[in-house]
């Protein structure tokens, strides 16, 4: 006989781990007790010495699917006498903490319930167990039990509470637990009314959707706006309602055969599409697919993802008369974070929605759906949020507590703790103030459940961003020190950490965006840089172009393709679509501020050079969203053109003139724009490799890290890691962050924690 103490840290509650303990006991006739605790999962196992290794080898290598174990630390100790194998009330540990799962979408044991009329919890909306449900959306505070979720209000009926507390359950200590007869329930609401409940809400809901109506529906982490994809008026309805004009919506289908009806699916897609994240994933359109332009007009891909909550699949439920596909976009009017309470859903979205899908579950945290694509078998994060927050990113090397508060757009924070990062779920752009009270009542609520002080802040170095002004009054209100980080520099270290890179030596850094600001002042984003966690040197970037305008430029391309060539040297020619596409009164406003430089901000970003290119072919003069125009030109490259566009390297400095003398050339001679789209796209891929050729010809380093939001461009990303794969570089991909700022906070944490530990 023998007798262990076993301690596991991870992923380990709210998964079915007890029960999962439990009937392993069992199954080696092992003794003891297992329980929860602030810091994780203990275990006091007694039994036969053999049984004892079997045991411990059986946690480790067949754990609950959610579950993921990152430490499980065994101690013999003195021999206990045992009759059984129980399951003790948590324990309480004060400055400890343990892993929160995301919200997992639903199971396929739930599933089958959900539509066995058989069963007690059959098209009950709310069904769930410890394999599945909602989890970060719901939670208050730990340790993760029921009286700390917004199930609370709640109470277990009896037929409920007999599996929540049979530990050879499926529903053992499942906390969001529920069923018609206890549980959360479902109505439907127009004018104001609740004319429906439960399954008859959600047919009433389904009829109006065939009938072009727009529903909006209360979800896990928000509501969704939902109307019929195939139905082109139904969708400028939407449009027209929500003031969303041009960027895409997402779509909702019932499984991967509807999916793959409208969109071509690799092997890779279809697990993606399938997988307990339930994610959108971005999926090229068949050309014989029949969706409406409109859905998402210039592209020729869609953001298409599965049903995962039990509700979703009620109304998705496939039936002849009733649309295989939905419009599924987020409940907010434009550029507005999404709604999550039933009483600001009918105010904020009653000029947008006919009817209102309505349940009692209140929402804690608001989480989007999170976006990502495959990229060479591996997932290529967009936006990481549901499903995927809060969970850890490991990090190479021991942290301390830090906060890092990301940027202003896409914004993320982090919070580091012993060897992980916890990376938020997607916050948004903090310019707006509901989104900025989200991000200040997140910061606070993961420090509560992950029982973190952070005894540093780290944020970006623009001095006008949100994020940052909050990093400043934080920082003296807790009397802990502030690091401010450069922009790029945090997109390159960010891209390392997602890699497990440990530090050794120096990587080249090739950091592509919109906007980051620079050492020097100025709005930087066609950056190569050489360093490491803790420092970095800028050998090459774009030369500097005026932005008349500033912010305004942005989302007016025309102007800023007339102030690049204004700048070169140019003329303005009217047979060049960007310089006709703007009055002569606007024409005397823009030379005025370039001549006088009011301002004008100067840039190397790549992102806006992105933008001049598309308005100077005339495909895109005003954006209504971020990137449309660099977007759409990746769009409509031609992929049969090698042709390339040359740019030219003197000194640090990436010359411009000729790209444009060429494209002006190419349009006189009727080039095709798809044409032009690929030898500027195919040009910039062969100025890459050609700028970290010399750096590894001058400084002998060959592993490169590709990040910032340009390289969320496809077309570029593939041709560039192609060209420098046979180059014979080693190339750093984003793996668990997104390329784009949604990932910086995790830059920020590394660097500030390099900084501090020399």
């Amino acid at each position: 006989m023998a007798s262990k103490k076993i301690h596991i840290n991870g992923i380990v509650q709210g998964v079915g781990f007890r029960p999962f303990i439990y009937s392993t006991a069992m199954k080696f006739d092992i003794k003891g007790w297992v329980r929860n605790s602030s810091a994780g999962v203990d275990i006091h196992a007694t039994g036969d010495e053999n049984n004892i290794t079997d045991f411990i080898e059986t946690i480790k290598s067949s754990p609950p699917p959610l579950a993921k174990i990152d430490t499980l630390i065994e101690t013999t100790v003195v021999t206990d006498e045992f009759t059984d194998f129980k399951i003790l009330p948590s324990k309480y540990i004060p400055e400890a903490f343990v892993p929160i799962s995301p919200d997992v979408s639903i199971c396929s044991e739930c599933k089958n319930e959900l539509f066995n009329p058989e069963d007690r919890r059959f098209r009950y909306p709310f069904i769930n167990c410890t394999n599945c449900g909602p989890r970060l959306t719901i939670i208050k505070d730990t340790p993760y039990d029921r009286p700390q979720t917004t199930m609370a209000p709640f109470i277990m009926c009896d037929q409920c509470k007999v599996e929540y507390e049979n530990p050879l359950d499926r529903r053992f200590h499942a906390q969001p637990i529920a069923c018609p007869n206890c549980g959360p329930y479902v109505w439907l609401e127009r004018e104001n009314h609740k004319i429906l409940r439960g399954d008859d809400a959600i047919q009433n809901a389904r009829q109006l959707l065939s009938d072009g109506k727009i529903i909006a529906i209360k979800g896990l982490g928000g509501f969704h706006l939902a109307c019929d994809a195939t139905n082109p008026k139904a969708i400028h309805n939407l449009r027209e309602r929500k003031k969303r004009s041009d960027k895409p919506f997402a779509v909702m289908v019932f499984d991967v055969k509807t999916a793959s009806k409208y969109c071509t699916l690799s092997k890779s897609e279809k697990s993606l599409l399938n997988c307990k994240e339930s994610p959108i994933v971005i999926l090229k359109k068949k050309n014989d697919q029949v969706l409406p332009e409109a859905i998402a007009p210039g592209r020729k891909t869609i953001g298409v993802m599965l049903p995962y909550t039990p509700l979703h699949l009620l109304l998705l439920e496939k039936e002849k008369s009733f649309p295989d596909i939905l419009v599924m976009t987020s409940g907010n009017m434009s550029e507005e974070p999404i709604v999550t309470t039933n009483e600001s859903a009918i105010e904020e979205l009653g000029s947008i929605a006919d009817g209102f899908l309505l349940h009692d579950r209140a929402i804690f945290t608001r989480v989007d759906d999170s976006v990502l694509l495959e990229n060479n078998g591996e997932k290529y994060f967009f936006r990481r949020s549901r499903g995927y927050a809060p969970n850890a990113i490991p990090l190479p090397m021991e942290t301390k507590e830090i906060l890092a508060v990301g940027g202003e757009l896409k914004n993320t924070f982090c919070l580091t703790k012993n060897k992980y990062a916890f990376i938020s779920h997607h916050i948004g752009d903090l310019k707006n103030l509901e989104t900025y009270q989200a991000f200040s009542k997140g910061i606070q609520h993961f420090q509560n459940i992950l029982k973190t002080k952070p005894e540093y802040i780290a944020c970006d170095s623009h001095p006008e961003y949100l994020s940052t002004k909050f990093a400043n009054s934080y920082s003296e209100k807790e009397r802990i020190p502030l690091i401010k980080i450069q922009h790029h520099h945090a997109h390159m270290a960010s891209c390392l950490v997602d890699n497990m890179w440990n530090g050794d030596g120096l990587v080249i850094g090739v950091c592509l965006d919109g906007t980051g600001y620079g050492e020097d002042g100025q709005i930087w984003g066609g950056e190569f840089l050489i360093g490491n966690y803790q420092e970095y040197e800028r050998l090459f970037h774009l030369e500097y172009m005026p932005l008349p305008g500033g912010d305004k430029a942005i989302s007016n391309p025309n102007r800023i393709a007339a102030a690049y060539l204004w700048k070169l040297g140019l003329e303005w020619d009217e047979r060049i679509p960007a310089i006709h596409s703007i009055s002569q009164e606007e024409k005397k406003i823009i030379v005025r501020q370039l001549e006088a430089k009011i301002n004008t901000p100067n840039t190397s970003s790549m992102g806006r050079l992105f933008d001049a290119v598309a308005s100077l072919i005339g495909l895109r003069h005003m954006i209504t969203y971020e990137a449309q125009a660099a977007i759409e030109l990746e769009q409509i490259c031609n992929t049969g053109i090698d042709d390339a566009y040359d740019f030219c390297l003197e000194g640090d400095l990436i010359i411009l003139k000729k790209i444009f003398t060429d494209i002006i050339d190419d349009l006189d001679h009727s080039v095709p724009v798809s044409t032009i789209s690929s030898k500027f796209h195919n040009g910039v891929a062969n100025m890459v490799l050609e700028a970290v050729t010399a750096l590894r010809t001058l400084n002998g380093h060959h592993s490169v890290a590709l990040s910032g939001g340009v390289w969320q461009n496809q077309y570029l990303l593939n041709k560039t890691q192609r060209l420098l794969e046979q180059a014979g570089f080693t190339i750093f991909l984003h793996k668990n962050v997104p390329t784009n700022d949604g990932g910086i906070s995790l830059g920020q944490s590394m660097i500030a924690n390099e900084i501090l530990s020399k």
